[in-house]
């Protein structure tokens, strides 16, 4: 038997959630009476503390090491008349910074919110009140209307070309080469940019004439380039072998004749087989048909500049006067930039199952692990050049980057294996068992999952790289801890130690930020495990 009941049911509408800072408050910070009084005490006591920095900054403290020499903290010792370049690059940086963060947001409904808007307001105002900032305000300004402009513009850009993102990458790598010639001046068809624009020209045209498809042609290029590789094989065989009977002849007593008859033999039986290879005829082809106008053109492209008579270029401003904001951020890119693949290939080594190449990789990451920065950095100003031909001898920042690039990507190496070691070995039999050999199922499987577990301890070791640039002061470079000492060394400002280091520990903190920023919202986006 079911029983009813004759009372009636209650009904009301769902509570409101609330939001705001108001409910928020009183949610996080007023939802009990202690919480309440260690709010209140806690907010009494950062109010003053602010009050007294902004006493201090404003109305205690003298900031003109500061103001006066505000050039010198930004480039060093870099000439005057020099600092167009500078600005150049600074701008430079807002188009490719502006491009990247429209093609980024490029599906969004709107580029500038209102709270986006009201930060960009405040850089404005705060460049046009502070005393440090005004005299270039028009410079900053300009470069913050740049940046605006440019995201607008990659968000068109973004959504009419599909790999907007990868081009916009190989934007930031070669800028990286302009920004090093408009620093150093020079020549221009002598210059490192030059090589590069007219690799990347050879390059291009090589890839194209791979895409002829021509089998006969194929066919016997790959046997031109076999024959010329057998010359090329021969004739280091035949010094082999003169190395090796001098050596067994000398220390064995082996007659000559048994080795130049075995180092024939080997040779004989080896590349007739290889030979035969059509597999290896075709790959020789397509070789050929890189090489040849890849050679061709790249020569011609260095010798044309020479015969014209083309000698356009900035005058040369030496290494020796470059210091400041500008000499830390050059170090910290060239070494962040340098490490990354180098950690990563030895991080693979580690794990590889060939012993020379794990042995090899532990071995340079457990001994550099081992040792000072600061010692590395020495033995690099000292030793680099020791091991270079005669008359061979790098700069001193090209020689600083190297050291910062062997001791970071030890320990990079380290935090990739640890995001390697992360990925369920189910990840690789999966990528195989769908026909993935072991390289492509490294490449575009597992490695992309390790760096995104890794990617916090990557940006951390970027930061330590970054504030780790403040040693190389002691090497003689004037980066920006470098160039604040010397300047503070002056008796017109003894007492003024607090200003300069202050400042400069809010420029740290600054580019530590952002990149500890730029890595969350990475995390954030990469994050698809709880979509």
């Amino acid at each position: 038997m079911t029983t009813t009941s004759s009372r009636p049911v209650e009904t009301s509408a769902p509570a409101v959630k609330r939001t705001g800072p108001v409910a928020w408050s009183q949610k996080n910070l007023f939802n009990s009476m202690f919480n309440s009084i260690l709010t209140i005490v806690l907010a009494l006591v950062l109010g003053l503390v602010f009050i007294s920095i902004f006493k201090w900054i404003f109305f205690g403290t003298d900031w003109s090491v500061v103001s006066t020499n505000f050039g010198q903290f930004m480039s060093g010792l870099y000439k005057s008349e020099f600092y167009w370049r500078i600005w150049s690059i600074f701008g430079l940086i807002m188009i490719f910074a502006g491009l990247s963060w429209g093609i980024l947001a490029r599906n969004q409904k709107t580029l500038l919110s209102p709270v986006l808007l009201a930060g960009l307001g405040a850089i404005a105002l705060f460049i046009v009140a502070f005393p440090l900032t005004r005299p270039h305000a028009l410079f900053l300004l300009g470069g913050e209307l740049l940046l605006i402009a440019m995201a607008f513009a990659g968000v068109a850009f973004g959504r009419k070309v599909p790999n907007a993102a990868q081009l916009i990458s190989f934007g930031w790598f070669g800028s990286y080469f302009v920004a090093l010639y408009l620093l150093g001046g020079g020549a221009f068809r002598k210059s490192f940019l030059y090589s590069i624009f007219a690799l990347c020209i050879a390059g291009s045209v090589g890839w194209l004439c791979t895409k002829i498809k021509q089998p006969l042609l194929l066919k016997i290029l790959g046997y031109v380039g076999l024959a010329a590789l057998t010359i090329f094989a021969i004739t280091r065989v035949v010094r082999i072998v003169i190395y090796l009977q001098y050596f067994v002849t000398t220390l064995l007593g082996w007659p000559e004749l048994l080795v130049t008859v075995v180092g024939a033999v080997s040779l004989a039986l080896f590349l007739p087989g290889w030979l035969r290879q059509d597999e290896v005829v075709k790959r020789a082809g397509s070789v050929v048909l890189f090489v040849v106008p890849f050679a061709a053109t790249f020569g011609f492209l260095r010798w044309l500049p020479a015969v014209l008579g083309f000698d356009f270029g900035f005058d040369n401003a030496a290494t020796s006067s470059w210091g400041g904001l500008t000499l830390t951020l050059l170090l910290a890119i060239s070494g962040i930039a340098l490490c990354f693949p180098i950690g990563v290939i030895l991080a693979l080594g580690r794990r590889s199952k060939l012993p020379v190449f794990r042995s090899l990789s532990v071995a340079y990451i457990e001994l550099v692990r081992g040792v000072p920065l600061i010692s590395i950095l020495f033995m690099g100003q000292v030793l680099i050049p020791l091991f270079l031909p005669s008359g061979m001898r790098p700069d001193r920042i090209a020689r600083a980057v190297i050291g910062l690039t062997i001791f970071s990507s030890a320990y990079l190496a380290e935090n990739v294996r640890a995001g390697l070691q992360a990925v369920p070995q189910g990840q690789t039999e999966a990528a195989q068992s769908l026909g993935l050999n072991r390289p492509l199922s490294m490449a575009l499987i597992v490695l992309p999952q390790a760096l995104k577990t890794a990617i916090p301890a990557i940006v951390g070791q970027f930061i330590s790289l970054f504030q780790d640039t403040t040693l190389l002061g002691i090497v003689g470079l004037v980066e920006l801890l470098g160039i604040t000492n010397n300047l503070l060394a002056n008796p017109k400002y003894l007492g003024d130690y607090a200003q300069g280091y202050v400042f400069i520990a809010v420029l740290y903190w600054i580019f530590c930020y952002a990149m500890s920023y730029g890595s969350g919202r990475v995390e954030e986006a990469l994050n698809t495990d709880l979509r």
